[in-house]
């Protein structure tokens, strides 16, 4: 049929720019997804023994050839172990669909609300845990608290953190503008070189940060802090203007794509310690 001759050779045209701007994607995101898990030193290492096996095959170095061809297949199995927790982090964002999951962020309103409840609970030497889901689906996370599907008051918030709660040790998630669950369980960080007067909370914080590209607010029971984990970071002691100019920007930018630890400027009032995995942890100084 005519039709279907036409339409056969308008995609025989727009195939090649298809095919070229589907790999582009990939590409981008795999990029996108290496930098926040740290696993450009994994892609580095190998593009390395490529580059050495490629020099020894075009000068005919046989030896050196002959020596890659046999510690090759046991250095890429070394290379995956030393960088299994990246590795691992990498198919645990692929599985929860970060390529693709849009994320709606709460709006000004219910984030002077979230900030409001900090302050208080602040004042009060409570601690809290609040997560703000971006690309990433924390369904899982949530499955281990209470569901709550609540509207964002900060009335709510503080009485959810109250002392001796059920729910007060857990963290609450706020998704899609609404309080989506509370007394929920974060992975703790793997990093080592943390400082010892943080407690619990603030290695959870940071353990979701690896872990998700969630944006996460620590209100410090001991010290009475409020402070923010996004991307392996913790930005400690924030006044809460800061912290609603910082939450504001981050969750901006996690909707429009994403946001690299590069371009993540440390506060005023805080400063960097680099630790053995190359994220910073910012303290009070």
């Amino acid at each position: 049929m005519e039709w279907l001759q036409r339409l056969k050779t308008i995609y025989d045209i727009i195939r090649p720019v298809v095919d070229i701007a589907l790999l582009a994607f990939l590409l981008y995101k795999a990029y996108d997804l290496l930098i926040k898990t740290q696993a450009v030193q994994l892609v580095k290492g190998a593009g390395l023994l490529a580059l050495f096996y490629g020099i020894a095959y075009l000068l005919k170095l046989s030896t050196l050839q002959w020596l890659l061809t046999i510690l090759g297949p046991g250095l890429f199995i070394a290379i995956a172990i030393v960088f299994q927790p990246e590795l691992r982090k990498i198919f645990i964002r692929l599985g929860q669909g970060e390529l693709f999951h849009p994320d709606s962020k709460p709006r000004i309103g219910q984030l002077e609300a979230v900030i409001t409840a900090a302050e208080i609970l602040s004042q009060q030497r409570r601690g809290a845990l609040v997560v703000f889901p971006r690309r990433i689906n924390l369904k899982s996370i949530m499955e281990t608290g209470t569901r709550i599907n609540g509207e964002i008051s900060s009335s709510l918030i503080v009485a959810i953190f109250e002392f001796d709660g059920p729910l007060h040790d857990g963290a609450m998630v706020i998704q899609n503008g609404r309080i989506a669950a509370a007394g929920c369980f974060l992975p703790l960080s793997e990093q080592q070189d943390i400082r010892k007067s943080f407690g619990t909370r603030h290695r959870a914080s940071l353990g979701m940060s690896e872990q998700s590209d969630a944006v996460i607010l620590v209100v410090s029971e001991e010290t009475g802090a409020i402070s923010l984990a996004v991307d392996g970071k913790l930005y400690y002691d924030l006044s809460p203007l800061e912290v609603q100019r910082k939450l504001k920007e981050l969750l901006d930018r996690g909707v429009r794509g994403g946001e690299s630890e590069q371009t993540t400027a440390a506060p005023d009032n805080a400063v960097g310690s680099t630790i053995d995995d190359g994220k910073d942890v910012f303290v009070e100084r």
